[in-house]
């Protein structure tokens, strides 16, 4: 919940032009109120529609001089895996046009847990989240520096790919519909040391034995859990003996430790397919259902689970990323950390055959896939229409990170 306290610093009474003035910011804090009121209430949240764009490389934008923007420019910064080149405002595509607010709403959760270099901003950020659209550009300009990422060998264009959180039906006890077990890490897991693969975890009985009692849900579909552990975490609706349902989210944990292969490359990879999409690739499932488990143990690699509740004002957000804080539908990415370190503001620019997004956005989060310097991984919410748009996002990229002057 956001608080404004007005207070005048003066004893005298306020002149009509004062009135207008006071009127007229209680207009605008009561309008922010409401808005943040709805994005709390709202149980899912969807990503606003993005303006579709033609299938073209990434076009280089129009350079206007700033009058406030001027004066020589910050050495470039190098870090592990990319080089930051300091730019003009005006290089940023589409800056005067995205809705700010939104990402407002990113931005102060980073701010529960902001690195060294962005904790001396969040006072500020804080405040702003009752400012409007020109005070929020006008702080941006004035406080940070945009700088363009390239990669360390000078490529300024990478990919853009999207995750979801996905929604299953679960049950606590095993049946004939519900049949898949998701687990909790065994004991004594080591982290990065590779314990069982998936297939020796479905076949062997000492890996079997260590997941005895390890069981928090059982799923329907054996595919189902490979997405929910390739995605690192959803939300289950658990069936209750009683007919009632729970929700609960499952968060990543561990893993065992196996290199990550991806199903839709091994399908491809034999020809199976031409599109790696999930749909694609459960419809070659219900043509050629005796090799189910030929195609999960092409991937070695399995996640663990643990549950957390999810309360109302839960739902309204996703799961915690890297950083340690929920994730935004649509304001968080993630990113290779060796190129973007966590919390920090990034304005994303990426057009493909069904998306152009040019956008605020906040380095929240990291994946096992996600590697390199200029690399984002969307998060798209939760949900069928974001499990979509994850599905079939895989577009040229571009970023820039804004930095503390």
């Amino acid at each position: 919940m956001v608080h404004q306290t007005i207070s005048s610093s003066s004893s005298k009474a306020p002149s009509a032009s004062s009135k207008s003035k006071l009127m007229n910011r209680l207009r605008s804090t009561v309008l922010n109120i409401w808005i943040v009121g709805m994005l709390v209430a709202c149980s899912s949240v969807p990503i606003p529609p993005q303006q579709p764009a033609a299938p073209t490389e990434l076009a280089a934008p129009p350079v206007s001089a700033r009058p406030d923007d001027a004066g020589p420019l910050p050495e470039p910064i190098v870090r592990a895996k990319s080089r930051w080149t300091a730019v003009r405002w005006a290089e940023l595509p589409g800056f005067e046009d995205d809705t700010l607010f939104e990402a407002w709403n990113a931005w102060i959760k980073s701010c529960e847990r902001p690195g060294p270099v962005f904790a001396p901003l969040c006072s500020e950020v804080r405040r702003l989240s009752i400012g409007d659209e020109p005070q929020r550009r006008a702080w941006l300009q004035a406080r940070l520096q945009p700088y363009r990422i390239d990669t360390l060998a000078g490529d300024a264009e990478g990919l853009l790919t999207a995750y979801f959180e996905p929604v299953l039906d679960a049950a606590r006890s095993a049946s004939a519909d519900f049949s898949v077990p998701l687990y909790q890490p065994p004991p004594g897991l080591a982290q990065n040391l590779p314990w069982y693969t998936r297939e020796q975890i479905d076949t062997s009985a000492r890996a079997q034995a260590a997941l005895k009692g390890r069981e928090i849900v059982f799923l329907r579909d054996p595919i189902d859990a490979l997405v929910l552990q390739i995605q690192g975490s959803g939300r289950v609706r658990i069936h209750q003996p009683d007919g009632s349902q729970t929700l609960a989210r499952l968060a990543y944990a561990g893993s065992n430790g196996q290199p990550y292969k991806s199903v839709g490359r091994w399908l491809l990879d034999q020809g199976a397919v031409r599109d790696a999409s999930w749909p694609a690739i459960k419809a070659w499932l219900a043509q050629n259902p005796g090799r189910v488990n030929e195609l999960l143990w092409s991937n070695p690699r399995t996640v663990f689970f643990r549950e957390e509740a999810m309360s109302e004002l839960d739902a309204a957000w996703g799961p915690k990323g890297a950083q340690g804080v929920p994730l935004t539908p649509g304001r968080s990415i993630a990113v290779d950390p060796g190129s973007i370190p966590y919390g920090t503001p990034v304005w994303l620019a990426s057009r493909g055959p069904g998306l152009n997004l040019q956008k605020l956005v906040l380095a929240q989060d990291t994946g096992s896939a996600i590697v390199g310097g200029v690399r984002a991984d969307y998060f798209a919410g939760w949900g069928p229409v974001a499990a979509e748009l994850a599905g079939r996002l895989k577009q040229p990229l571009r970023l820039w990170v804004l930095w503390p002057k």
